[in-house]
């Protein structure tokens, strides 16, 4: 059986000045921040900037780290499929901070280390610090695989642009600033990355706004049809998204993501003090917030678009993960380079979190590993760690390539590693034999009622607008399509012009 096309247009020469910019940009940043460091051979220096790094660029290098182009691509499909739920994760992320600021920081920064691991020496012993460094080790490296290649097949399938060329491109220019740049490169290549990622956001927002005659008919649209569900209290379990799965699942889930995972806890120990660590997490909220509320906004515009002609019940896209691109191909293909800022955006958030990552993998495995047995100065260990984060890029390069047949990995630490493999087992094998009820994990509704080519042209569309908005008798059937194609939302009875 032949796949369905997904293609709605294709990369245009604009598209591809401007992707291509934002990789140059991030490159010169790390190039910047190497001749800055010149003749400084600390391994401090490289790790952890010298300790003397600011609030506000650390908070943005925190909130891009994890919001990788899954995130970027994924959120917004999520929100279209079953509705606004994940803003809910806005009270998820204030508990997660206060937790982080108030109790695993002020520990980690008085303890004057560099790895996460060193603190497990500390209270344990160093077999549980090698166990804990040696799940980290690999559990990184098959994320990151998996964080470089899932978007870029998603992206590959409805932009058509070439999948390996641009997935080295980007692995490469993430090694080479990480490499050369440390951690200062990382961090201010974050706070790029970050500012396009929204901008893409925003983009697409502003975009659905100017197609319907402003956002509150995207809101009136997304009410209608049952996405703007944000308050679901049922205490069920085995419910896709509830407030308690989110707020309660949710905290665990992060609080060990900002509280003691490597790559964002070497960011705020990296601040010039205590109070601006603390204070780089508390901004790093708000940026967490806006991001949230931008994904979710983005959802909502993308269903008040395709609320009555599906792409993916049309077999338009293959996957739910190609919605926001083909999204951005059908409402953008008129205006050039759109479509590349948007793709831009989306590997934005796939370079910070591989940048992070690389340099986290660098520091743990020289901290843990090297340190512990071998005595070096500190300018062989500053070319040591640079070494091995050239090595971990490629290795997270050639695990993009293996990433869709692997697949998961348990991680865990020694006291807990027993309780909490039996546990996952129990649950995993729960929710076979005791399958949800379909009405609790099926998607909201869509449709497919109206798409239907009736070749009206651009002039045309913007004359019926207001005839479309003031017009909705109950016994007229809308006919839609995707925008951008010469095709515009009609009732079923002719319109003569």
């Amino acid at each position: 059986m032949s796949t369905p096309s997904t293609a709605v247009g294709e990369f245009t020469a604009w598209d591809y000045v401007v992707f291509v910019l934002m990789l140059v940009t991030s490159a010169l940043i790390g190039i910047y921040q190497a001749i800055k460091a010149r003749g400084q051979y600390s391994n401090v220096q490289y790790l952890l900037g010298n300790r003397q790094l600011r609030a506000f660029p650390v908070a943005l290098s925190l909130a891009s780290s994890f919001m990788s182009a899954i995130t970027v691509i994924g959120t917004p499909a999520e929100v279209y499929r079953f509705g606004a739920m994940f803003l809910i994760f806005c009270f998820t992320y204030a508990i997660v901070i206060i937790v982080s600021a108030e109790f695993f920081l002020p520990v980690f920064y008085r303890l004057n280390i560099t790895s996460t691991y060193e603190y497990l020496r500390m209270r344990y012993n160093k077999i549980v610090r090698y166990i804990g460094t040696c799940f980290f080790i690999t559990q990184t490296v098959l994320y990151t695989g998996i964080v470089i290649y899932a978007p870029a097949l998603a992206l590959n399938q409805v932009t058509g642009f070439d999948l390996w060329g641009v997935l080295v491109a980007t692995g490469l220019v993430c090694t080479l600033y990480c490499t050369v740049g440390g951690l200062k490169a990382v961090v201010w290549t974050d706070v790029f990355q970050i500012t396009v990622m929204i901008i893409g956001f925003v983009t697409v927002i502003i975009r659905g706004a100017v197609i319907h005659g402003g956002f509150a008919q995207v809101l009136n649209i997304s009410y209608h049809g049952g996405r703007l569900n944000f308050w679901d209290f049922d205490p069920s379990p085995i419910r896709r998204h509830t407030f308690w799965t989110i707020v309660v699942g949710g905290t665990f889930v992060w609080t060990a993501i900002y509280g003691i995972n490597q790559s964002q806890v070497q960011r705020y120990i990296a601040c010039r003090s205590q109070f601006e660590a603390k204070l780089s997490l508390y901004i790093n909220l708000v940026g967490l917030w806006i991001i949230a509320i931008c994904a979710v906004f983005t959802g909502l515009t993308m269903y008040s678009i395709y609320h009555q002609c599906d792409p993916l019940t049309q077999k338009k896209v293959r996957a739910s993960d190609q919605l926001l691109p083909y999204l951005v191909m059908d409402i953008m293909k008129d205006y050039p380079g759109v479509p590349g800022l948007f793709v831009a955006a989306a590997y934005s958030g796939t370079l910070s979190t591989v940048s992070s990552s690389v340099n986290a993998l660098a520091a743990v495995t020289v901290e843990d590993i090297i340190i512990p047995f071998i005595s070096l100065s500190e300018q062989k260990l500053a070319w040591i760690t640079k070494g091995l984060s050239f090595l971990y890029g490629i290795i997270c390069i050639a695990m993009a390539a293996l990433s869709s047949v692997m697949g998961g990995v348990l991680q865990g630490a020694l006291a807990g590693l027993g309780v909490g493999f039996l546990l996952t087992m129990w649950i995993g094998i729960g929710g076979h034999v005791y399958r949800p009820l379909p009405t609790q994990t099926r998607p909201l509704p869509l449709s497919t009622a109206g798409c239907l080519d009736i070749g009206i042209n651009t002039s045309q569309a913007a004359r019926i607008g207001p005839y479309l908005t003031t017009h909705h008798a109950p016994d007229l059937t809308s006919r839609c399509c995707p925008l951008g194609t010469n095709r515009m939302w009609l009732p079923r009875r002719s319109w003569k012009q």
